[in-house]
């Protein structure tokens, strides 16, 4: 027999993740807009998309609307091309982290240069992938290189850990 427990109950039993939203944007040339973090960050010196956690009642596509326009003063369009969901088991010793990722589009030549930064961050700059593997990048290369896969292809690439594991670019091409 299963007994009856009251939803306030029942809720607070349920797993607790915190969600973020990060933007993968492109030039002309196929490469993609990555922050460096400042001083004073968890992650100094570590390159990552433009993106950060959601604020109470915002939802994932209005947090990176948001978070790109803080973090790079670049305004994005306003339909939402999701790209990318992974789930991170803990960032940073806050627990689980569901990251959606959108795609930003391809921005026109004279945006490269109109890069605002904010004191979050320290440089920018534009990478084509086989740049990546020598930059010190705040999650795994895998996830950058599926999610530019997915950006570029009109996909959307499921990761666990920043690691594919269904779609285009898993392993066996799982969809």
């Amino acid at each position: 027999m299963v007994e009856w427990m009251p939803r306030e109950e029942w809720v607070r039993t349920q797993p607790q993740a915190l969600l973020a939203a990060c933007v993968m944007v492109l030039d002309g040339e196929g490469r993609l807009l990555l922050l460096r973090y400042g001083p004073g960050q968890p992650s100094v010196g570590q390159w990552w998309l433009p993106g950060g956690m959601l604020d109470h009642g915002e939802d994932p596509w209005a947090a990176a609307r948001r978070e790109m326009r803080e973090e790079t003063g670049i305004e994005l369009g306003p339909l939402p091309v999701l790209i990318g969901v992974d789930h991170r088991v803990d960032v940073l010793g806050t627990g689980p982290v569901l990251d959606c990722v959108f795609h930003g589009g391809t921005l026109p030549g004279g945006t490269r240069r109109a890069v605002r930064l904010s004191p979050e961050h320290d440089r920018y700059g534009w990478f084509a992938l086989d740049e990546l593997p020598g930059l010190s990048l705040a999650a795994r290369l895998p996830t950058l290189t599926a999610l530019h896969g997915a950006a570029v292809n009109g996909t959307v690439v499921c990761l666990r850990e920043g690691v594919p594991w269904c779609g285009p670019t898993a392993p066996g091409g799982r969809p």
